[in-house]
């Protein structure tokens, strides 16, 4: 260990001699493209739109003319994503022989399942099943759903209660896994004054995770369907406050047969990552790749759903610091390394990555198919809104734990540079780097952080600090030089879990996964990744294996998982079903 700090020591003075000799990368090259990037032409560079496929035509020449050879003389890697859900022509429903109009009496979620029921109605109160250390509730006790329509409440029995213990249960999707769960063919919603007092119908949603819930899903007006199903009851609103009171709902019985057609149609549309590369000089480390990265998309007009932070204004989201930044900052470093390339023994792959906004779906595709062996890929440096570097001209790093060796690289590199830097040490974040780290990659991301703006149509370039831009450019030129001549290779360490862990009310226990966002099958959740040392891995949990069951549970998506961990607690014991290689495994899992 000692021979190879003193080896790192003695490139580091060899590394700082060049950067010192060298010219900063030009702020003019920097504002030109940034500021075509967030224009008012591109429309936000949503996916599959036009501009998206300008956006990546115009990044390719840029590659080409900073230097950059293409793989296969082929800048794009083309991949399908889906960018919304529309209604189809089959939407139709009638309670007690009554038809309603869709998208005026009735609606149909976006995790809807396309189907075709006629059936009675069980009225299921809320449709919980709870059962935690501190809550027990069960609406479907002495019900029989199996193959019906289930109709339940919209909230839960404490609806001015902001710290509620129901909240984490109380969404559509959470419901809609309990009645599956119980067998019913189709979900209907349903709101009183309490919980739904402006009686308002869900528009129909694209969730960027685009995965059904396995049954029909439709939500309902309350001001017309209220007399048709409750005819002979209390009514809607009186029986709202019985739940709420924790009165069962097996007392009650719907005389009303529903007929209902559901149809959703996906819009799948293809767009693409960038990829270039210059290759390096020394014999053996040409074969060794450092990656730079920057996601190119952003939100389009924005909207519902979209990710904007103003989701009621439909404006163009220009996305200067969110990244055309970062996508001018790769194209800067490419062109300085390209300038010097027969200088370096490393070779250096750079990629612009599409549909980030949307999952990571870029980069995610980029590390399932890699254009070299993913052994070679000696480290990835990842640049997400790196424009708004402040007073204090802080940066923030990313993924600092991921190799053994960073820390102190970073600390040499960044003497001189004016730069103030805050390390983190965990290798996943929301950005293009965690698909890298999945994949026991090192890596790094630079971010000069949010701000008011971020995911607003208030993101525009003439609020970029191209000053700072350059700071950090020059500091992130200084650490390539190091990564591509040093003849060692860096020291992969985990950092932190493979999965996002913290926010999401009402988890108290995780598997220690990665899940692959990427999946829009019901057929299971794909591993990702497993957190070394967390209690998948412990149980035998495996990249690649997918999880189909929970506890005797299905778990048909992302969806069904998490909200199956919400049951769970610390120190339990779960069996959780695995398909690996075709083969149904079991794993017995001590949380």
């Amino acid at each position: 260990m000692l021979r190879k700090l003193f080896y790192l020591f003695i490139i580091q003075i060899v590394v700082f001699s060049t950067f010192a000799q060298s010219q900063s990368i030009s702020n003019e090259s920097i504002k030109t493209n940034l500021s075509w990037l967030a224009s008012d032409s591109l429309k936000g560079r949503f996916p599959g739109t036009p501009e998206d496929a300008i956006t990546a035509s115009f990044i390719k020449d840029e590659f080409k003319k900073a230097g950059l050879s293409f793989f296969n003389d082929n800048a794009f890697q083309s991949f399908e994503v889906i960018t919304s859900v529309q209604p189809g022509a089959d939407n139709s429903m009638a309670i007690a022989g009554a038809s309603g109009t869709y998208n005026t009496d009735f609606s149909v979620f976006g995790f809807s399942a396309n189907a075709s029921i006629e059936s009675n109605v069980v009225f299921a109160g809320f449709g919980m099943i709870i059962e935690t250390d501190s809550l027990k509730w069960n609406d479907y006790v002495n019900l029989d759903v199996k193959g019906k329509w289930v109709l339940v409440l919209k909230g839960d029995p404490e609806p001015d209660n902001n710290d509620s213990k129901f909240i984490p249960f109380a969404d559509t999707r959470t419901k809609t896994m309990y009645a599956k769960d119980k067998g019913a063919a189709g979900i209907l919603f349903i709101g009183g004054k309490k919980n739904n007092p402006k009686d308002e119908i869900t528009p129909l949603l694209f969730e960027r995770s685009v995965t059904s819930s396995g049954i029909a899903a439709i939500d309902l007006k309350a001001a017309w369907a209220d007399s048709l199903l409750f005819n002979n009851l209390p009514g809607l609103d009186s029986l709202e406050k019985l739940m709420m009171l924790g009165v069962k709902p097996d007392q009650y019985t719907l005389g009303s047969k529903v007929t209902a057609s559901t149809e959703l149609v996906q819009h799948k549309v293809t767009t693409q990552n960038i990829v270039g590369y210059i290759k390096g000089t020394d014999e053996v480390l040409k074969n060794e790749y450092i990656v730079i990265g920057a996601h190119y998309d952003h939100l389009g007009f924005g909207g519902e759903g979209s990710g904007s932070r103003t989701p009621d204004t439909v404006a163009v989201h220009h996305g200067a610091d969110d990244n055309a930044s970062g996508v001018s900052g790769i194209i800067g470093l490419a062109g300085s390394i390209a300038k010097n390339k027969e200088g370096f023994k490393r070779s250096l792959i750079v990629v612009a990555f599409g549909a980030e906004e949307m999952g990571l779906l870029g980069s995610r595709y980029f590390v399932k198919n890699l254009p070299v062996p993913k052994e070679k890929i000696i480290a990835m440096l990842n640049f997400d809104m790196i424009g708004r570097l402040n007073e204090k001209q802080s940066i923030s790093v990313g993924g600092t734990g991921t190799a053994v060796e960073w820390e102190s690289m970073l600390n040499f590199n960044s003497t001189g540079s004016g730069l103030s830097l805050a390390f983190s040490p965990e290798g996943f974040g929301a950005s293009d780097h965690a698909s890298f780290y999945a994949e026991n990659i090192p890596v790094l991301f630079f971010s000069t952080g949010a701000h008011a703006d971020y995911h607003t149509p208030m993101d525009i370039w003439d609020r970029i600090n191209f000053n700072g831009i350059t700071m950090v450019l020059d500091f992130g030129d200084r650490l390539l030089i190091q990564l591509l001549n040093s003849s060692e290779k860096l020291t992969f360490q985990e950092a932190g879990p493979k999965e996002r862990t913290g926010g999401r009310r009402g988890f108290k226990v995780t598997l220690g996964i990665m899940p692959d966002f990427t999946s829009t099958e019901s057929d299971g959740l794909g591993v990702g990744g497993v957190t070394k040392g967390a209690a998948a891995d412990r149980a035998g949990m495996l990249k690649g294996d997918k999880i189909v069951g929970l506890n005797g549970m299905p778990v048909t998506t992302i969806y069904d998982y998490m909200n199956r961990l919400k049951q769970l607690k610390p120190g339990q014991r779960v069996n959780v079903d695995i398909i690996r290689n075709g083969e149904k495994l079991v794993l017995i899992v001590d949380l």
